[in-house]
């Protein structure tokens, strides 16, 4: 018995014999379609992972898919899935193609070592309903191109149309012919069976509902999991507040703000806050008056929870729920809250997945670094921050100072975040937010993450150091 099959049998003594039994036979099939996938050379191998990105990006699968994924979810607009479903996949397959991933994949002489790159096994991928079938499609090109096999565990909500987009793998995979089995899903989603496929899988990655990504990391499988989103974007008095303006609508408006990287607030310096506002409504932002931001966070939260009946749906429908009548919030494309702190007191200061934007004023930068700051350890710690500028230095200081994994500055952060054609992050829709949100990685999930690598190391020409070059400076500043 194997060292992961003891740790299995080890970690099964409670689950029900069903449901183990359940995610077993799924192994099985997995483990027997990744041994063949082993033996595949670098150019079928990529062939297998173009085929699943086809599956998803051809125009009539893709929209076929965005309409069920809206149906079934209630999250999200059509026309956005289209894009995200074309799009991620497009720059994921971007990023996959060419890089190595089978054999030999680094040499470095002057070291002596050269890399081999070597498959984890089954991977378990735990997707969540807001990207029903991007989420699936991107971590199994990426698992795939590391000659894994992969489980799906999709949400309740996202089932139909996981089980749709599999359908479409499996005949491009036909066509190259890559093992149907190297893409499997849970076909009744829950809970139980989840944390039982974390148990048996060789790795873990997690995107979505938190619970699961506490899971990931206790089921005794190496794990991925991410961090909420609540990114927080700053306005700087050289920005360009058209541009600026422009970008921060679309990333908020993009598929109705289930991006975990949408604006969640905007931090606008007080000499150019009335002009960016002017310019944010232009773009169709609505800025509600204390009443009516009163009456939006009775509609959002009712009972301190974050409603289904505003979450990710058209402006219009939250305009409703909310009693929100004047003809302006009725044909806004999103909704603006002015706030002035942060916290469980203040829930327009955390993530909202919804087009509800929240903005605050600063005058002094530092300041509004540690009100940034505060905001992110209250939701969001390590996910991301942006800013509009056309100062440098005022970009690098965000960098330097705030404990965020990525700093976008002058995009979209919707469409930047998790890569983007014009910026060098890598495509993926699941990204680290590093120890400060409690995860394994601080970057951007990568088919490299699905690697195991051997080393070859060569006897090399000693690079013994001496005494001096390790200690002259500390001797020359301290003394012996």
């Amino acid at each position: 018995m194997t060292a992961k099959a003891e740790s299995a049998t080890a970690l099964n003594t409670g689950p029900d014999p069903e449901v183990r039994q359940t995610i077993s036979g799924l192994m099985e099939r997995a483990r027997a379609a990744q041994a063949l996938f082993e033996e595949f050379d670098q150019e079928k191998v990529d062939a297998a992972v173009a085929a699943v990105a086809w599956a998803i990006v051809e125009p009539g699968r893709a929209r076929e898919l965005a309409e069920l994924a809206v149906q079934d979810t209630g999250l999200g607009n059509v026309a956005d899935k289209i894009t995200k479903n074309r799009r991620k996949t497009s720059g994921t397959l971007r990023d996959l193609l060419g890089a190595p991933s089978v054999g030999v994949i680094a040499e470095h002489p002057e070291l002596g070592i050269t890399e081999y790159a070597k498959p984890m096994g089954v991977i378990a991928a735990i997707c969540p309903s807001t990207n029903p079938a991007a989420t699936p499609a991107n971590k199994t090109m990426m698992a795939l191109k590391g000659r894994n096999a992969v489980i799906l565990s999709p949400s309740p909500k996202g089932l139909s149309t996981c089980k749709l987009l599999v359908c479409y793998i499996h005949e491009q995979l036909d066509k190259v012919g890559a093992p149907r089995d190297l893409v499997q899903y849970i076909d009744q989603p829950s809970k139980a069976l989840t944390y039982e496929l974390m148990s048996q899988a060789d790795f873990v990655v997690v995107t979505g509902s938190q619970k699961n990504v506490k899971a990931a990391y206790s089921s005794g499988t190496p794990a991925i999991g991410v961090g909420v989103g609540n990114a927080p974007v700053i306005v700087d008095e050289t920005a360009n507040l058209a541009d600026a303006a422009e970008k921060i609508t679309r990333s908020k408006t993009f598929d109705n703000a289930t991006s975990c990287s949408s604006e969640n607030s905007i931090h606008v310096y007080d000499g150019v806050y009335d002009a960016a506002l002017e310019a944010l409504k232009a773009q169709g932002g609505y800025l509600c008056t204390a009443e009516e931001k009163q009456r939006l966070q009775d509609a959002m939260w009712p009972g301190g929870q974050l409603s289904a009946t505003i979450m990710a749906q058209d402006a219009h429908k939250i305009a409703a729920a909310a009693g929100l009548d004047s003809p302006e919030a009725g044909s806004a494309k999103f909704f603006m809250v002015e706030e002035d702190y942060f916290g469980p007191d203040f829930l327009f200061s955390g993530e909202k997945l919804s087009l509800v934007l929240t903005v605050y004023r600063w005058s002094d930068f530092d300041a509004a670094l540690e009100r940034i700051q505060g905001i992110l350890d209250f939701q969001g710690a390590g996910h991301s921050c942006g800013i509009h500028t056309a100062d440098e230095e005022r970009a690098r200081l965000v960098a330097e100072r705030l404990k965020v994994a990525r700093v976008l500055v002058n995009q979209a952060h919707a469409q930047g975040n998790g890569g983007g054609f014009d910026n060098g992050l890598g495509f993926t829709l699941t990204m680290g937010g590093g120890t400060w949100a409690g995860n394994s990685i601080s970057e951007n999930l990568s088919f490299r993450h699905f690697l195991n690598i051997t080393r070859l190391a060569r006897v090399i020409p000693p690079r013994e150091p001496s005494e001096d070059e390790l200690f002259g400076s500390y001797f020359s500043q301290y003394g012996r």
